[in-house]
């Protein structure tokens, strides 16, 4: 695959098309172009699910209003917000008196992404649309069961955002012994065709719900490179998994390194304060996905930059290059999450301290007025 750089012109509207590259089948009506993304008003990010909790303390900056979901439900202390390995979001923007609300992944397990949906008020019924970042069971690890439960809630015509085939590739994680993987799981088309959910594929930028954007597949072009995570298979076997193949015939039909090549970064741009860009999971470099959100839509200021960027397995220099480069952008708020790793937060707080914003399970972020 030819991972090249995109730029505004090359912006698809997402509700009205499947886009797919590298070879594979496109179906669906040729998409509009747009040649700027959409201006909110404001953000409200809701962190669902993450690794950890912390009580609730009073949080300020100059830039983000920050609140703490209390860890016991206020109306029924048998109820508390669950921790996990893995993410889920739920964002709800403004533009004017137009509200759109859609979620961002789904943790590990529908329990903890319901449950703490409750706890923390987060209606299902008011989501417009859903987003997937990449093909790991820790951020679509809770969705069937939801959509399943919640299905005649949600919109007729409920559309996911991917981004791309590789997001449905069965992929193996490790099992703790030395060279043994095991499986982890692998998100069956079949089922959200049965649950009458609409696929659209973002490798190219794509804006949702006329609100958000997609960076499409991120340009690597910065020292970063994708850090140790799973194995991947780019076959479909008895109806599950991905059809790419020209990379299974690279790849001999064999299990290989997992680069992700279609994941994407979900993005805002914030009324006079720029872009809110977020990194689901950021195997691609949270660098480069910042950098891919500027080229493809034009502006220059980045606000805040958020999310899991998969550097606990990295190392101390590997750490201090990427906070410079963060540097670089002059976000005013950078907010890990998930795989960030605590070695991150450190690094952060020895060079870019005054930018840096801490987050647990029940975190709400609200940006702009």
């Amino acid at each position: 695959m030819n991972i090249h750089k995109l730029d505004r012109r090359q912006f698809i509207l997402g509700t009205t098309a499947l886009v797919a590259g590298s070879g594979l089948a496109s179906f669906g009506i040729e998409s509009q172009a747009v040649t700027k993304v959409p201006t909110i008003d404001s953000l409200d990010i809701k962190v669902l699910v993450d690794s950890s909790y912390d009580s609730p303390r009073p949080d300020t900056n100059q830039w983000v209003k920050i609140k703490r979901t209390p860890f016991i439900s206020t109306k029924d202390y048998r109820k508390a917000l669950h921790n996990e390995w893995g993410l889920a979001l739920a964002l709800e923007s403004r533009i004017g008196q137009d509200k759109k609300s859609m979620l961002l992944d789904y943790g590990y397990t529908p329990a903890a992404l319901m449950g703490n949906m409750e706890i923390m008020d987060v209606k299902p019924e008011r989501q417009d649309a859903m987003i997937l970042s990449h093909g790991h069971f820790d951020h679509f690890g809770g969705l069937i069961a939801f959509l399943k439960a919640n299905r005649s809630k949600l919109p007729s015509d409920l559309t996911l955002y991917v981004g791309g085939e590789d997001n449905f590739c069965n992929r193996k994680t490790a099992s703790g012994a030395p060279g043994h993987f095991a499986d982890w799981g692998v998100l069956d088309r079949r089922e959200l065709d049965a649950l009458k959910v609409k696929i659209v594929y973002c490798e190219k930028p794509t804006i949702i719900q006329g609100q958000a954007f997609t960076t499409g597949v991120i340009s690597r072009n910065s020292f970063e490179k994708v850090l140790p995570n799973t194995l991947v298979e780019f076959s479909k076997k008895n109806g599950i998994g991905c059809d790419m193949p020209e990379l299974n015939a690279k790849a001999e039909g064999k299990f290989v390194k997992d680069d992700h090549i279609h994941e994407h970064g979900t993005a805002f741009n914030l009324k006079d304060r720029g872009l809110i860009v977020i990194s689901s999971c950021g195997h691609a470099g949270i660098v480069n996905t910042v950098q891919q959100a500027i080229n493809v839509s034009g502006v220059n200021k980045v606000h805040a930059i958020l999310g899991g960027f998969h550097l606990f397995p990295a190392p101390n220099d590997y750490l201090i290059s990427t906070v410079e480069a963060l540097k670089q952008f002059n976000p005013d708020v950078v907010i890990p999450l998930h795989c960030s790793g605590p070695a991150f937060v450190t690094t952060m707080r020895s060079i870019l301290s005054d930018r840096l914003v801490t987050s647990t399970t029940g975190t709400e972020f609200q940006f702009g007025s």
